[in-house]
């Protein structure tokens, strides 16, 4: 799952810095990510991963860092 949250991160983010320069704790927000970089990534993982986030999901720290974004994504994710 984080491999694929960085694939997608990296082609849709437009952050500053690369995505394999960040850990998978880094801040997001702090590497550049901006609001309408985070609809590019919200859009791009229900794409990508053939889900639709639930609004209640949708927040400032479900985008936080990679770490967030699995924990929060993996229960919609089927294996």
């Amino acid at each position: 799952m984080k491999a694929e949250l960085r694939h997608i991160l990296s082609r849709s983010s437009c952050l500053d810095v690369p995505v394999e320069t960040l850990s998978d704790a880094d801040d997001l927000y702090a590497a550049g990510l901006s609001s309408l970089g985070t609809v590019r990534v919200m859009l791009a993982i229900e794409d990508v991963l053939c889900i639709e986030l639930p609004g209640e999901l949708i927040t400032f720290e479900l985008f936080r860092s990679i770490d967030s974004l699995a924990c929060a994504l993996a229960p919609l994710v089927p294996e």
